[in-house]
């Protein structure tokens, strides 16, 4: 396990989220991005809660955001390096922003990001 601080984490996570290309991230909508310890399930690195894209339609309105939460602490205990964590950030956020698009986790394997 690295020990990464709370703030660099954050940054990680926020450089993650701008690394996504603008033709994606202009449809990122109605998310908020959390980052916490660690899940209940310690093994669970990132969570999306909330309605994709792909099942919103005309009565989508005035609905709370949609959540992605990071787990610092789960993702740091499978990193040894800061460029591991870089990396398993960049990947868990890719991943949860997928999800957002609707893409499942057997769609997210396919394409190797699961």
């Amino acid at each position: 396990m690295i020990d990464v601080p709370e703030g660099r984490f954050e940054e990680l996570v926020g450089q993650a989220l701008e690394s996504i290309p603008p033709e994606l991230a202009r449809h990122v909508e109605n998310v908020a991005v959390f980052v916490e310890e660690q899940h209940r399930d310690e093994s669970i690195l990132g969570l999306y809660e909330g309605i994709p894209l792909t099942r919103r339609d005309n009565g989508y309105s005035g609905v709370m955001p949609d959540r992605i939460t990071i787990y610092s602490q789960t993702i740091l205990r499978h990193c040894s390096s800061e460029d591991e964590v870089v990396d398993q950030v960049r990947r868990t956020v890719v991943h949860e922003v997928a999800h957002h698009f609707g893409i499942d986790d057997h769609r997210l394997q396919e394409l190797g990001w699961g």
